[in-house]
């Protein structure tokens, strides 16, 4: 059996030289309970919106060992998915966000995670593992953490010192004691370009967001039948998929880099989709243009309900203090 210090860094080096993970770091598999109580606060104020899921079993959402008792560690992994690319400023055109530009990253991380799974089993035959890519009851932000990723940002988007936060996040529980990486500090200090270029004030207060407010939840997770406020859709400023404010006005993601992952490139029809596109789309239509991309979660429906919502916005954004952005 290898020596902790050993397996660790053998763990470090297939991440990230063969799977090509970005960063990676390691840490306990301890109760989260300070990161479970903001957690139980934000569900308090209703503030995740019709993700009912988030209310079910608190107790394995925080606690890594009722997911799997002999858990010991964490590893967290995170891929850059920047892509050196800008929206059209048509006032025809509609935004998509950065991360669905390319192919769904839930198809290409869990495989990552599974290599590195078999890698670790080849090393450790005994251990045991479970990983988890934006599923699952795992804090995926407050593991990144505690593992010395990043820090959680304002905007409550995990930011790294290296690329900003354009990150994809990765974790995996495992029964093996390894060394740990230390958190590093906050670094937004006194900024709050996040919480100010925001137009639909959604950050309510520094590392709380209202999802109820926030345009990638209502132009994603709210269900497609749920119709759009007709003033609430006019400061969307053309976003009808997710929404990037938050982190393009971030001084952090001046150090974003080039991804290295071909998948994340913008595939045709991201960047120069209209309005009128997504009006006089088919099902069919929809399917094809799509198929392997985040924006299948929102169905034709959707995506049709936030285009119209959409074309309410497309001069400048006013946000609710009564300034352009």
């Amino acid at each position: 059996m290898l020596d902790k210090g050993t397996i660790t860094e053998e763990i470090r080096r297939y991440a990230k030289e063969e799977l090509g993970f970005d960063l990676i770091g390691f840490t306990p598999a301890e109760r989260l309970t300070e990161e479970g109580a903001q957690l139980e606060e934000w569900l308090a104020r209703g503030y995740n919106g019709s993700m009912e899921w988030l209310e079910r079993d608190p107790n394995r959402r925080t606690d890594p060992r009722e997911v799997l008792p002999s858990a010991r560690s964490v590893i967290v992994v995170a891929k850059n998915y920047y892509t050196p690319y800008q929206h059209s400023e048509e006032p025809s055109h509609v935004k998509v966000s950065r991360y669905a530009w390319g192919r769904d990253y839930h198809r290409i991380l869990p495989k990552k995670l599974k290599k590195l799974h078999q890698h670790i089993i080849a090393l450790a035959p005994d251990a045991e593992n479970r990983w988890y890519v934006d599923a699952g009851p795992v804090m995926e932000k407050a593991w990144a953490v505690r593992a010395g990723l990043g820090w959680l940002g304002k905007h409550s988007n995990v930011i790294t010192r290296s690329h900003g936060s354009w990150v994809f996040l990765g974790v995996m529980l495992t029964s093996l004691e390894l060394l740990y990486t230390n958190p590093i500090p906050d670094f937004c200090g006194s900024c709050t370009r996040c919480i100010d270029a925001c137009p639909t004030d959604a950050i309510t207060q520094p590392y709380l967001v209202d999802a109820n407010r926030c345009i990638s939840y209502v132009t994603i997770e709210q269900k497609p039948k749920e119709p759009l406020d007709p003033e609430f859709a006019a400061t969307f400023d053309r976003w009808v998929f997710g929404c990037d404010i938050c982190q393009e006005v971030c001084p952090w993601n001046k150090f974003q880099q080039p991804t290295d992952e071909p998948d994340f490139a913008p595939r045709p029809g991201r960047l120069d989709l209209t309005f009128d596109q997504i009006a006089a789309m088919t099902d069919e239509e929809f399917e094809e243009r799509f198929r392997g991309s985040p924006i299948m979660r929102t169905k034709l429906e959707g995506l049709q309900r936030n285009g119209k919502g959409g074309e309410n916005s497309k001069g400048k954004i006013q946000n609710s203090k009564g300034g352009a952005i």
